[in-house]
């Protein structure tokens, strides 16, 4: 790969992808920084449909697309009421993780894109992705939780996945602090009209038996 006098690469390509995921971060670390006092104002609000306008080219991807429909939308009157307030307040906290959404586990994971309403999980045949860090034990133990029900396991999502697992304390390695790739493909995956499903550890776990 060519690369420039940094040693960076001048593929155009890699590097607007770069650009995107320094864009997501900095969305990520401006919505914590909006629930700093657990509460969210019509200033905060417009300063984040100011700075989203700013960076279109970031609108199309989760988890932006979700945050910039629903203020635009929200802002439509140019009024936040209280009930939108609760609600942008919910989906900043979903997105995330902070605070925690499960009373008995601090999760650094983001539940926005989880699939409504909750699926069956069915493991006979079903092949299944896992990403994070899960409560339930290691990965390897995971792993081997689907597989001792007959289940099968992928290391990405594909169009063939049915069940994105996602652990409930999130993972360092993770590309944004909240989600990483596999979320992203997994989302991708779904909008392309695959039947794949987005579950939380907190569910899965509940059909091993």
């Amino acid at each position: 790969m060519n690369q420039d006098a940094h040693g960076q690469p001048l593929n155009r390509t890699f590097n607007a992808a770069r650009l995107d995921d320094r864009k997501i971060d900095e969305l990520i670390g401006l919505c914590k920084g909006v629930l700093a006092d657990g509460e969210v104002s019509q200033f905060e609000v417009e300063y984040l449909q100011n700075w989203l306008r700013n960076n279109i080219e970031i609108s199309g991807h989760w988890p932006a697309n979700v945050l910039y429909q629903r203020i635009e939308a929200m802002l439509a009157d140019n009024v936040l009421d209280v009930e939108e307030q609760k609600d942008l307040l919910q989906t900043l906290m979903d997105l995330t993780g902070e605070p925690s959404i499960h009373e008995s586990v601090t999760s650094m994971s983001t539940s926005l894109p989880l699939t409504i309403p909750d699926p069956e999980i069915d493991f006979e045949g079903r092949i299944f992705c896992l990403t994070g860090k899960f409560v339930t034990g290691t990965r390897k133990q995971c792993e081997s939780l689907v597989l001792e029900r007959n289940g099968s396991l992928k290391s990405s999502p594909t169009r063939d996945t049915n069940f994105l697992v996602i652990g409930l304390v999130g993972s360092s390695d993770w590309i944004h602090s909240t989600h990483g790739r596999k979320i992203e493909k997994a989302v991708e995956l779904q909008e392309s009209g695959t039947n794949l499903a987005i579950v939380s550890e907190e569910h899965w776990v509940r059909f091993i038996v």
